[in-house]
């Protein structure tokens, strides 16, 4: 998502709850991440040819890793959070966390970006 909609803020309550949860996420893709990388390291082919393998997927997984939870501020937490989620990273319950409002705020930007 490569957009900032102003008034993106979200209060005080909300973000203590996000800066928590973000640590269980960005822990959850770090393990996720690390396990492709274990499959990708089983060299049949050449080590070179493996490495590649590896440096490519890390490129890549970096990449969403830095969507996800780079730029941490209460005026960017909404869109991370939506990245987050769209990696599957936090569930139903940890979501429910959030206030009604954040979770109705949260359920039409996921409409958006699937239109």
């Amino acid at each position: 998502m490569g957009f900032v909609v102003k008034g993106m803020d979200i209060k005080e309550s909300d973000w203590k709850v996000f800066r928590r949860l973000q640590r269980i996420a960005l822990e959850r893709y770090c393990q996720r991440v690390l396990e492709e990388v274990k499959l990708a390291t089983a060299c049949d082919d050449s080590y070179h040819d493996c490495y590649l393998k590896v440096y490519r997927l890390m490129q890549d997984r970096d990449k969403t890793m830095a969507r996800a939870f780079d730029d941490q501020r209460r005026s960017t937490a909404l869109v991370r959070l939506v990245n987050i989620i769209n990696e599957g990273l936090l569930t139903d319950e940890e979501l429910k966390q959030f206030s009604h409002e954040l979770q109705g705020r949260i359920d039409a930007i996921k409409s958006m970006s699937r239109t």
